[in-house]
């Protein structure tokens, strides 16, 4: 796909899901601590709440309650929290056995949003010392009456929080729909362009490398905004590449995002922004990258497993993924593991185990906390063979302590003089006693492999050198064979690379 074509309605599906799962994960990550303002609970009458100390300007933002009868609560507030207590441990009014001003003092230190005093039962009104110290400090004092229970209050804030959520989600939800609704217009990055510009209320543009504007919606702020927007996309482009920056220019807030794969950057210049503001972006910045970049592989991916569960065979949905040829790679992890991070996004993760399918050009890296097995090229109808060569060189890289080995490849042999479909049915023949013991015939050509190595084979398949030693007697019995001769063992290794 090219540079503002439009979109067909399977890469408008395809697009739209990408972007809702990208939403879902930017979501997540940005949203995870909604906050209400205090006036939300301030207002409620049926607590009966009442401010009596503390800054009123503004509004403090609640994200937490927490409720405390300890000296210093301050190691136990996470920050942002409305702190409930009673004063049990003030004691009588005026007395110098408690130090108010150092109890606000670390509960300000530690982050703590405001301070609310329950009246009665330890105490009739609230105390005048902890009324200054809060004055002093500038934290927010609430007087909670006699009859509001602090589990009345909780239960407020979580509601209050549970409705901030809804709200969020129902904001990030509608302008997944709107966005991705935008994709499928004839001019696509300009309608979502439009529609981003007017879910968040600014202006916002496409930007080259260069700095030029590309396209552009929404209200064009006065300079300096447009070209410190642009020094902030330029400097995603710097030696140091970035994903993301922000700035500020006087009132506006200023974000640029970097479109991968394309060079192009999305830039937004908005007097307000919050966290669902942040989260649609970086959902509109993955839309347009998808956008404006080469056409999308996941709609191919996607026709090729219909027709693969519709029982098309391999070698027919094969160039669907690209002409080939491909390189297969088997890995296992060890120890604390990084990302299998191999480029390309067909990749099968299940566990420890990891399988994945390359073009035959591209570099395969070695990936800490990983050990891989990697085939030599082959055609999309030589796969299955491609995959046992992968899984044979990794459990040689396994036997001998590599982090990469790749299959040896030879240009003839002994073994191809004999007919292929010949070899594979005497294959069969030979070692059909083996068929019901899977565990066996891989410990023996795993054993083979490694040139009859106890503890290599042991350490290739992760079992005891004990089990490797019963296994290949349970072959030789099944097999009726000698594998102490050399010369059965050669016939062996022949028998099972024809069976592969």
């Amino acid at each position: 796909m090219t540079l503002g074509v439009t979109p067909t309605a399977d890469e408008v599906y395809v697009l739209t899901l990408i972007t809702l799962r990208a939403g879902r994960t930017i979501h997540m990550s940005s949203l995870d601590t909604p906050s209400i303002p205090l006036s939300a609970l301030l207002s409620r009458t049926d607590l009966g709440l009442r401010q009596v100390a503390g800054p009123r300007q503004g509004d403090v933002p609640i994200q937490w309650v927490h409720t405390s009868e300890m000296a210093d609560p301050a190691p136990y507030l996470l920050g942002g929290e409305l702190l409930l207590t009673s004063g049990i441990f003030f004691g009588e009014e005026g007395g110098a056995a408690f130090d108010h001003d150092r109890y606000v003092a670390r509960a300000v230190e530690a982050g703590a949003a405001a301070l609310g005093f329950g009246v009665a039962p330890v105490h009739d009104r609230v105390p005048e010392v902890l009324v200054e110290a809060c004055e002093r400090h500038g934290l927010p004092l609430v007087e909670i009456p006699p009859p509001t229970p602090f589990v009345a209050v909780s239960r407020a804030l979580w509601l209050a929080l549970a409705e901030a959520r809804h709200r969020e989600l129902r904001r990030v939800t509608e302008a997944q729909q709107a966005l991705a609704t935008a994709a499928s217009r004839p001019d696509p990055l300009a309608a979502v362009l439009r529609r981003l510009a007017a879910a968040l209320d600014a202006w916002v543009v496409l930007l080259d490398a260069d700095g030029r504007e590309l396209h552009a919606a929404g209200p064009r702020p006065d300079e300096p905004v447009p070209a410190e927007l642009a020094a902030l996309a330029a400097r995603l482009h710097g030696d140091r590449p970035l994903a993301t920056g922000a700035a500020h220019a006087g009132e506006q807030h200023l974000t640029a995002h970097a479109l991968a794969g394309t060079g192009l950057v999305l830039g937004i210049a908005a007097r307000h922004q919050d966290p669902v503001d942040r989260s649609v972006g970086g959902m509109a910045a993955v839309l347009l990258a998808l956008l404006s970049g080469p056409r999308p592989r996941t709609v191919a991916s996607g026709a090729a497993v219909v027709r693969l569960m519709l029982g098309s065979r391999p070698e027919e949905v094969a160039e669907l993924l690209g002409p080939g040829p491909w390189l297969v790679v088997r890995g296992r992890r060890h120890g604390r593991s990084g990302p299998a991070a191999l480029g390309t996004p067909y990749l099968d993760l299940d566990g420890d185990e990891l399988c994945a399918l390359l073009p035959a050009d591209a570099p395969v890296p070695e990936l800490p906390g990983w050990t891989l097995g990697v085939s030599a090229p082959a055609p999309a109808a030589e796969l299955p063979l491609a995959d046992g060569q992968a899984a044979t060189a990794l459990r040689r890289a396994l036997a001998g302590g590599a982090a990469l080995l790749r299959h040896r490849s030879r240009d003839w042999g002994v073994a191809e003089l004999v007919p292929q479909a010949e070899a594979a049915e005497l294959a069969r023949r030979r070692l059909a006693p083996l068929d019901g013991s899977p565990a066996v015939l891989d410990t023996l050509r795993t054993w083979l492999s490694l040139h009859g190595s106890w503890d290599r084979t042991a350490a290739a398949l992760g079992i005891h050198r004990n089990t490797v030693r019963q296994r290949i007697a349970r072959a030789e019995a099944l097999l009726r064979l000698d594998l102490a001769d050399p010369d059965t063992r050669m016939d062996v290794w022949f028998t099972l690379r024809w069976l592969d």
